[in-house]
């Protein structure tokens, strides 16, 4: 049998751990303190006999009847939670990578693993684990393990929408040519749509407020009937078509707009699409699965071309109680001032929060190894009884299970921009219309999230130790030591920004 790690650091602190664990055992039963609770066993059933009076019959056997089971018992939770017994054999488990970066959490799979028995011994000491011990490692990490996997795959949106808005027309001649399409065709043919008044539904309304918009390219008297201004190259100059505009040396024609967006390869919505990253349309492809690939194409196109911000809907994404139903000035500068707050606070807190990311692994690999130390004491000060080796059962449970709460508060923080945004399980979110800028209109909104989402790292593993306590068992402020090991990891991290700033305001 083997008992499996997270990573090489657990392996370690969990090989001195239980190293630790066995000079401890050594300890008390060389020199006879482990023998002391059946001496404080003898002592309470004799007493609490001696308490309950005088017609409870015979005290003689009632107490030696108490006495032999709780000997009894003690002599099985020695057995099997107090005396090393199994050789230690550990190794570290890999993760499937692939899975692990669709999905935003890192999937074990214990089958495979890294360092198989690469070392077991520490300056040639071997260790050995309990029967008890063995087992409640191996279920606790099958489960977690197991409850990591069951966590839904997701897309990563918050990097699919800042690589959207890094994209740029980094060809100059390119982006003058959108901005001749927009002056020649798009202006035009949007003035005469205001100008005849058609009855639009939504998503024509939606259609319409940008150049690539299919109304105008399929409706007649439109992009088919307007045309460039100045001649194009990759258009000949027809003779037909171009009848009464002139004829330039270069033989450029004047492509009508349908054709100037639209021609094969030559035409500029191929030029524009060039510009973006195909890995990046493939990624939101496959998350925007509720759409067809040109739509794709066009959305992204879209986000590129927009000379502002594309408003992805009319409604709010968030609950919240903020200012009034109908907001007042007032609440609009409070609005804005609590933006700007955040904004500046983010630079300190979003730092000092990765950072706290980074240490909560370590962190729990420490407070493993010192709750595998404490065991023996643990018992020894319990008598033996099985509600202290439940407790330190649950306790070690608690820890393990851990490593999942922090797993689904990083797939949340990656992911929460799909449950809000996107389209998913058969069931249309109410906020569904794509745009790879996804939510940027709801800025202040989202940044708040941020914050909310960097807590959830602390906050659910607090709420999983606090609802042991609804079962009855309470481990006490078990994850404090979370907060104290990482708090001076987050004070440095936030104080890198602080740095920053003052180098910059120097200059």
């Amino acid at each position: 049998m083997t008992l499996y790690t997270t990573d090489y650091l657990e392996y370690y602190l969990t090989l001195a751990g239980w190293l630790i664990h066995n000079g401890v055992w050594n300890l008390l039963t060389a020199s006879g303190v482990f023998a002391l609770p059946f001496v404080a066993i003898v002592l309470q059933e004799w007493l609490r006999s001696r308490a309950e009076g005088a017609d409870e019959g015979n005290k003689g056997v009632l107490s030696s009847l108490r006495i032999e089971n709780r000997i009894f018992v003690a002599i099985l939770v020695i057995f099997f939670a107090g005396i090393p017994f199994i050789p230690v054999d550990m190794s570290t488990i890999r993760f499937d990578t692939a899975r692990s970066q669709q999905c935003q959490v890192n999937v074990p799979l214990p089958a495979d693993t890294g360092w198989s028995n690469v070392y077991t011994t520490l300056n040639d000491q071997s260790a050995l684990v309990p029967v008890w011990w063995f087992f409640l490692h191996s279920l606790s990490k099958a489960v977690t393990g197991a409850a990591v996997a069951a966590i839904p795959c997701g897309t990563d949106l918050r990097q699919i929408r800042m690589e959207v808005d890094a994209t740029r027309l980094d060809d100059p001649v390119l982006a003058q040519e959108v901005a001749d399409f927009v002056h020649d065709c798009y202006g035009p043919a949007r003035a005469k749509l205001f100008m005849s008044r058609p009855t639009l539904s939504e998503e024509q309304r939606n259609d319409v407020s940008w150049i690539g918009s299919g109304y105008f390219l399929d409706t007649p008297s439109f992009y088919d009937t307007y045309h460039s201004g100045t001649p194009r190259i990759s258009w000949p100059y027809d003779e037909i078509r171009d009848a009464g505009l002139a004829l330039v040396d270069s033989g450029g024609g004047y492509p009508t707009c349908r054709q100037w967006w639209a021609d094969g390869g030559s035409g500029l919505h191929a030029r524009l699409l060039q510009e973006v990253d195909p890995g990046l349309l493939s990624r939101i492809g496959q998350w925007a699965s509720f759409l067809t690939q040109d739509e794709v194409n066009d959305s992204v196109i879209r986000a590129v071309v927009s000379p502002r911000q594309q408003k992805m809907n009319q409604g709010a994404v968030y609950a919240d109680y903020g200012g009034q139903i109908e907001k007042t000035l007032p609440n609009i500068a409070a609005r804005g001032a609590g933006s700007l707050g955040l904004t500046l606070g983010s630079l300190g807190v979003f730092p000092a929060m990765d950072v706290l990311r980074q240490a909560l692994p370590m962190a729990l690999s420490f407070l493993k190894m010192a709750l595998v130390i404490c065991i023996p004491l643990v018992l020894l000060v319990g008598t033996y009884e099985l509600k202290a080796l439940v407790t330190v059962s649950v306790v070690q449970f608690a820890l393990f299970f851990v490593d999942f709460w922090f797993q689904l508060a990083r797939w949340l923080d990656s992911t929460i921009l799909d449950a809000l945004y996107g389209v998913g399980f058969g069931i249309d979110r109410p906020h569904s219309n794509f745009n790879p800028l996804v939510g940027l209109n709801n800025a202040f909104e989202d940044m708040l999230l941020n914050f909310v989402m960097a807590m959830m790292f602390i906050v659910l593993p607090t709420f999983w130790v606090g609802a042991l306590a609804w079962a009855g068992v309470r481990v006490g402020n078990l994850l404090d030591g979370f907060n104290r090991a990482t708090l001076d990891a987050r004070n440095a991290g936030s104080k890198g920004t602080d740095f920053a700033i003052r180098n910059i305001s120097a200059k």
